[in-house]
């Protein structure tokens, strides 16, 4: 009965032995952090009238890394065709190791004529030196150089932040929820004036390091 009992310590040992060394032979893997980069295939901008149909651009994705050539998901969002508006559709794909690229694709929803050009230089008022450019990128949908309207000559007072807009109609304008190079960017009490010799630009934004006060641009 003695030596049963020293048998079964002595297995039951062996194990935990046995346990403890396969414990001990884990090896962790060190994973090189690498994102794919996203290619669209033609321009991220996209101008469609409300309630029509649209074809969204293809992309491919690369991570030059790992050599690896993963699927492209499209991520529509809140894209509703039906609503006048500025909407961002998110591509995005997942290397083997999980690491994840991102591109995005604008698209605005509106009625308004091709022949509206906001393009040009804009002051915001009672700032002088804050200027911004404003660029066309297809129709109603527009680009700004300077969201916030900093002192371009003065970087202490925050950065100098791109964003897109849209122009639903022609009293107002959108820029949707859009990521920055500062963030996250919102915005509310949207308003366009278009009259002779006189057009302008109001919004208050919600972005980091930013106030949100209504900031009217005046173009030049």
């Amino acid at each position: 009965m003695k030596m049963r009992k020293i048998l079964v310590l002595a297995v039951v040992a062996a194990f935990a032995i046995a346990g403890c060394e396969k414990k001990l032979n884990t090896v962790s893997t060190v994973v090189q952090a690498s994102y794919p980069t996203i290619t669209i295939v033609g321009v991220p901008y996209i101008s469609i009238p409300v309630g029509g149909a649209y074809t969204l651009p293809s992309a491919t994705a690369y991570d030059s890394y790992y050599k690896e050539r993963p699927l492209v998901v499209k991520n529509l969002g809140t894209l509703d065709n039906t609503t006048p508006g500025l909407y961002t559709v998110t591509y995005s794909a997942k290397n083997s190791n999980g690491f994840v690229g991102t591109a995005n694709v604008y698209v605005a929803v509106t009625n308004v004529s091709d022949t509206l050009d906001l393009s040009g230089w804009y002051l915001r008022l009672a700032a002088p030196n804050r200027v911004a450019f404003v660029t066309k990128l297809a129709r109603g949908l527009f680009m700004t150089s300077n969201v916030g309207g900093v002192d371009t000559g003065d970087i202490s007072t925050g950065p100098k932040v791109s964003a897109i807009f849209a122009v639903p109609s022609l009293t107002t304008v959108d820029f949707g929820n859009q990521l920055t190079s500062n963030g996250t960017l919102t915005a509310s009490s949207e308003s366009l004036l278009l009259a002779v010799g006189d057009t302008e630009i109001a919004y208050s934004i919600n972005l980091n390091g930013f106030g949100s006060q209504v900031r009217t641009f005046v173009k030049q």
